[in-house]
């Protein structure tokens, strides 16, 4: 029988009023199968311009839309979690305030979840300031296996794209405070919990690019959150003594090189592109 889902949708202030709206849009009024019920997270204040917009979103939506507002910033990770205790299914699907689903998305994923499986995620396109101009397509590994494999590297499952039952990701702590690692930490909890993992390699969700997205995966920010979450693997039985030397090597160098040499080790070793 078919399933009713939450889409949950954080917005903190650097988030832009029209890629909102767009976003919004393009994950309820323009599915084939809709979300019947909608949790935006207001994750702090915003710019009464985007406060406008969440308000008029919330107002005219075709499916009921609760609006959490948070009185700080308190990052990803909690938001997202304070989201889940707001849905009201079970079967929760992700999306942020700057991309795109197609039409089709939740058509697609939503059998999948139906059939038994607790996560899946899919494919997805990147653009820069045109979604129509692709500049490159993330395909994930599909297999459980393959998933599993990869997830012992690098993260499996494009975050923006991911349906999950919200039971078994609160079960093994949610998403917790874990900055910039939050999601690849969450799936790596519910890989060793058991859960039965699946992607689609189509590419169901088109990501935005901004100026920077390169820049932003460096510096020792990033270092010391890779440090910390290859540490956490470790704890969690997740990786062995060898994978975890090749990880914080591979990985934790990649946070430093410059740039350039950066985006063609992402593109090559970190995430899995075609086209």
């Amino acid at each position: 029988m078919p399933e009713q889902f939450s889409l949950l949708l954080p917005v903190w202030a650097g988030d832009r009023a029209d890629f909102l709206t767009e976003a919004f849009r393009s994950s309820v009024e323009g599915q084939t199968r809709r979300p019947d019920h909608v949790v935006i997270v207001r994750d702090g204040p915003v710019p009464a311009p985007l406060e406008a917009t969440i308000a008029g979103l919330a107002a005219a939506s075709p499916v009921p839309v609760d609006v959490l507002e948070g009185a700080r910033n308190v990052g990803l990770g909690p938001a997202l979690d304070a989201g889940l205790d707001a849905c009201r299914h079970d079967v929760v699907a992700r999306m942020d305030a700057d991309d795109i689903s197609l039409p089709h998305r939740f058509a697609v994923q939503l059998p999948i979840i139906e059939s038994g499986v607790d996560l899946v995620g899919s494919g997805l396109q990147e653009f820069g300031d045109d979604p129509d101009e692709i500049v490159g397509t993330r395909t994930p590994p599909v297999d459980a296996h393959d998933i599993a494999v990869r997830a012992r590297f690098a993260d499996p499952f494009n975050h923006p794209t991911v349906v999950y039952r919200r039971d078994l990701v609160r079960a093994v702590g949610g998403y917790s405070d874990f900055a910039l690692m939050e999601d690849y930490l969450l799936w790596a909890k519910m890989l060793v919990a058991g859960a039965r993992v699946a992607n689609v390699a189509e590419p169901l969700v088109k990501y935005r690019v901004g100026s920077g997205a390169y820049a932003r995966r460096g510096g020792m920010g990033q270092l010391r959150a890779e440090l910390a979450v290859q540490r956490r693997f470790r704890e969690l039985g997740f990786t062995t003594r060898g994978q975890f030397a090749r990880n914080v090597v591979v990985r934790g160098g990649y946070r430093l090189v410059p740039e350039a040499l950066r985006r063609m080790a992402y593109r090559r070793v970190i995430a899995t592109y075609r086209g």
